[in-house]
């Protein structure tokens, strides 16, 4: 992979962790405080719970997104980005452009998803 493909990927990686970032601020600032005096039944409650439920979800992908956003960087930096982890082959750059963590080619995928199910 040249210079500046890498340069490219690189950038949208930190773009996308500074997304990520930039999330995990707004929530610790009080995007998910919530007053109870807000819900005077029970099925406020509940919405309100399964609400809160489900951005803790939201929040868990985000966290596993920017392990691996870490760990495409750390690859760049290593001169392995762009190599399978599996089968040491490239990966191909539509790949990379759709799943910039992506850290397995399409075939090593495809066989990981199949043994998956």
């Amino acid at each position: 992979m040249r210079k500046t493909e890498l340069r490219k990927f690189e950038k949208v990686l930190n773009e996308m962790r500074d997304g990520l970032a930039e999330n995990a601020q707004r929530a610790v600032t009080g995007d998910m405080q919530l007053d109870p005096d807000d819900f005077p039944d029970e099925i406020d409650s509940a919405s309100s719970d399964a609400s809160l439920a489900f951005i803790g979800r939201l929040r868990e992908r985000e966290r596993v997104l920017l392990q691996k956003i870490d760990q495409a960087l750390v690859r760049i930096e290593e001169g392995e980005y762009g190599r399978c982890s599996l089968c040491e082959e490239e990966i191909g750059i539509k790949r990379l452009q759709a799943r910039p963590v992506a850290m397995l080619c399409i075939d090593c995928k495809s066989q990981q998803e199949k043994l998956e199910r």
